[in-house]
């Protein structure tokens, strides 16, 4: 496979993850990654994914174009995210080929807090460099206050807020120089 970053432990993450583009065979288990924290999500009351964004057939097409990167201790995946170079739908003011873009960030609930989600934006800052593009963004949901605050300490300022049908999206953004 390709594009594998090494992370080691550092001062802000407690594991040691191996991450990389991920297979077309590894489909299942990004799907139920995203499908436990989904059903985390839902539990605490803070639904986000429709069950067809997380269906193993959507996480197939996705992984076969290129789009998953999944963080590995050992043979497990324990994390995953979705990286794009383009998101016309909550970005569409971006010129195309200066920005890359988050979806999907996902960990599996016993790696919770560990610095799994640190690595994969590290691992998303250092890829968006390689490929020359100025940013790197993302949006969530705006009353997720944990995961606001994970982006914030990471560095991401905040760009705007958006409005989708009922809902409040926050937009985020980093510069990839250094």
């Amino acid at each position: 496979m390709e594009n594998v970053l090494v992370m080691e432990k550092t001062s802000t993450s407690l594991c040691h993850v191996n991450i990389q583009k991920a297979d077309p065979s590894d489909a299942p288990m990004i799907a139920s990654v995203l499908q436990e924290a989904a059903t985390w999500l839902v539990d605490g009351g803070r639904a986000l994914w429709s069950g067809a964004d997380i269906s193993h057939q959507r996480v197939l097409q996705d992984t076969t174009a290129g789009l998953f990167h999944v963080a590995r201790d050992d043979e497990q995946i324990v994390g995953v995210m979705k990286f794009e170079l383009e998101d016309a739908y909550f970005w569409p003011e971006v010129l195309p080929g200066t920005s890359a873009f988050i979806h999907k960030l996902a960990i599996r609930r016993e790696w919770a807090k560990k610095g799994v989600s640190i690595e994969l934006l590290t691992y998303a800052r250092v890829r968006a460099q390689q490929l020359e593009r100025a940013h790197l963004r993302l949006d969530c949901v705006a009353d997720r206050q944990g995961l606001r605050k994970l982006y914030e300490d990471f560095g991401f300022v905040l760009h705007s807020v958006v409005q989708k049908g009922a809902t409040s999206f926050t937009r985020y953004e980093l510069p990839t120089a250094e």
